[in-house]
């Protein structure tokens, strides 16, 4: 049987791919390493199709690996073991927008960025913005439950899905939830679905809820001496109560490899803190002012622009910190665990003593209203030696974050990268159940099989 032969039958020449696969091989785990090959490489026009694809590996006993836009940091989409890659790229309808009523159904493949202009086109605003809008998918953001900065104040994607469209074993279109805001009639299979990283079905279109978009938008920008200080300002401001869009933070050694590209007239230094207000223009006037001061304590620098150009140059470069990072040594190993925010100073020291132990550089930064932590190791990717080393200071901080009482992935799943780092986080009886619930979905483990709930190799 060859396979691209018996898919393009099924779904056209021009959905199957026989060249250029090497795309589809990697996602934005490559810088540290992890590769894959697809043993084919499909390319549905729409959603039949898809259940199509599905039905034929089914039958067969094919693996499929979903994949959205390859921006993931887990390898979700990476064919470790090959199978065929099922790329959404094609489902990009809006099927419809309803303004006036604050919702959209929009296909998988439609990007971030897409999504996020259409609301604004209408006053609207899709506040999920997880990063690499251009290139990131609706379907990965749902499969990954993609966060972000904003989700301080507005939660991650799956707050925004009312209703999910995905084809399921053995190749089955199915529709959960729908335009209606809330559904309580049944088992709550979209959420099941929202953040399964691929492993229990193809999302294949989705009912978003949006809302009128904020009339403005501003960021507070305060330097401090140290770690303590700085997260001392973050706590003030939850105990403040205030209800900041997106809450950060980066450590002194992202701002002595970053700081020289931020836009600001002298050099900044030390440890930044990073706060937006949203709102009504009197809303976000006030809350930056309570920015400013819960932030401005012991910091010895505070910014905050009002000017839409330099406001534009903060976001851009905040934006763009991972890859200034990145080309430092030309990749890094970036994990994204979690502890409670209490805990955040301690997390950041340990952090350090880790990159230390494994003679690794190191930096973090993260969206400290989350207490998320994208703590990076720096490495050379062609030094096997430095990956490996990359690799254990990971595991030790899986450990950390475990112990401080966080989570071991905040927002980009587990993936292949964080395999068998399940079972360290839940109890035995829990992960039982979600290997009852992946069998129920995938009786013959065929959806993305390998991630997520895979255990640790003996």
């Amino acid at each position: 049987m060859e396979l691209a032969g018996e898919l393009a039958r099924l779904v056209g020449e021009d959905a199957v791919l026989t060249a250029g696969m090497g795309a589809y091989a990697t996602d934005s785990t490559e810088g540290r390493g992890l590769r894959g090959w697809p043993d084919a490489v499909v390319m549905p026009a729409d959603a039949g199709a898809v259940a199509q694809v599905v039905a034929w590996c089914y039958h067969h006993g094919v693996p499929m690996v979903p994949r959205g836009g390859g921006t993931g940091f887990a390898g979700g989409a990476v064919p470790v073991d090959g199978g065929v890659v099922i790329s959404l790229e094609r489902l990009r309808r809006v099927r419809a927008f309803d303004p006036l009523l604050w919702r959209a159904n929009v296909e998988a493949g439609l990007t971030t960025a897409e999504v996020q202009r259409l609301a604004r086109e209408s006053g609207l605003d899709f506040p999920p913005n997880p990063g690499a809008a251009e290139q990131s998918q609706i379907g990965g953001n749902i499969a990954t439950n993609a966060g972000g900065p904003r989700s301080f104040k507005y939660g991650a994607t799956g707050e925004w899905v009312t209703g999910l469209e995905a084809v399921v074993a053995p190749g089955e279109l199915i529709s959960v939830g729908g335009p209606a805001r809330r559904d309580v009639a049944g088992y709550d299979l979209k959420r099941l679905l929202v953040g399964s990283e691929g492993t229990l079905g193809i999302v294949t279109a989705a009912w978003l809820r949006l809302l009128p978009a904020p009339a403005a938008r501003l960021p507070v920008v305060a330097l401090h001496a140290d770690a303590d200080s700085g997260c001392a300002a973050l706590e003030r401001v939850l105990g403040s109560g205030i209800r900041a869009a997106s809450l950060e933070f980066l450590d002194e050694a992202t701002i002595a490899l970053a700081g020289g590209a931020f836009p600001a007239d002298a050099a900044v230094s030390g440890f930044m803190t990073l706060a937006e207000a949203d709102g009504s223009p009197e809303e976000v006037l006030r809350l930056r002012a309570e920015l400013e001061e819960a932030l401005g304590e012991g910091a010895t620098r505070v910014l905050a622009p009002t000017d839409p150009n330099e406001v534009a140059r903060i976001v851009t470069w905040r934006d763009g910190v991972s890859l200034i990072v990145s080309a430092q040594h030309g990749g890094k190993l970036s994990e994204d665990v979690a502890v409670p925010l209490d805990r955040l100073a301690e997390a950041l020291a340990e952090v350090k003593s880790i990159a230390a132990l494994h003679g690794l550089e190191t930096c973090a930064w993260g969206h400290a209203g989350d207490g998320i932590i994208h703590a990076s190791f720096l490495v050379d990717r062609t030094d096997e030696r430095q990956l490996d080393r990359a690799a254990e200071a990971a595991a030790d901080l899986f450990a950390l974050a475990l112990r401080l009482g966080g989570t071991v992935t905040g927002e980009h799943g587990i993936g292949i990268a964080k395999a068998g780092q399940l079972q360290a986080q839940w109890p035995a009886r829990a992960v039982e159940l979600h290997e009852q619930v992946k069998r129920v979905f995938d009786p013959k483990n065929l959806f993305n099989p390998g991630k997520k709930l895979a255990r640790p190799s003996l």
